[in-house]
């Protein structure tokens, strides 16, 4: 949201587009079963979990300090892969999310295919594109309502987006340290 209002919706989206190829990854592993993949997420979620902290922390902190602007229409290629690798690695670093799909896909009975990849494959399909439209409504949605927010607005908006994901960041760290 903070990128859609201070850098436009492409950029949100293009952000949310990481969030939601993360997603279809971990939508892989789990429609396809891959349970060695899936078991060595699992058995390494401290290392990630540490690794995905100190990231968020890293990130909060760029967050808080960044000064709000009024890029609008600057929508650099470089800006835009940036944005697209830190939301990537943001949702990839999150064990939750392999647990959840795994969970869900589970419950659903759409964990195990039969060998039907076809039907596998529709199910990531879906996690992506399903996780795309959101990503694109709300960036659709924030970005109409960019230029009623100033630029002490927007600094505050980064301090509390920052301050969100440093508490994520100590949460991830904590929840190593603290077993």
């Amino acid at each position: 949201m903070r990128r859609s209002l201070s850098q436009g919706q492409l950029s949100g989206f293009v952000s949310g587009l990481g969030a939601a190829t993360a997603d279809g990854v971990y939508g892989c592993i789990a429609a396809f079963s891959l349970t060695f993949i899936s078991s060595v997420l699992i058995e390494q979620k401290l290392w990630i979990r540490l690794v995905g902290g100190v990231f968020l922390l890293c990130l909060g902190v760029r967050t808080i300090l960044k000064q709000p602007s009024r890029e609008g229409g600057n929508t650099a290629r470089l800006r835009l892969i940036g944005a697209y690798a830190s939301t990537f690695m943001l949702t990839l670093t999150n064990p939750m999310t392999i647990l959840s799909f795994t969970a869900v896909f589970a419950g659903f009975g759409l964990g195990s295919t039969g060998g039907d990849y076809r039907s596998a494959g529709l199910v990531v399909g879906g996690v992506f594109l399903g996780s795309a439209a959101w990503w694109l409504t709300l960036s659709t949605l924030v970005s109409l309502f960019r230029t009623r927010f100033s630029v002490k607005v927007m600094r505050w908006v980064n301090r509390a987006a920052g301050a969100i994901l440093c508490g994520f960041g100590v949460f991830a760290i904590l929840s190593v340290l603290i077993r």
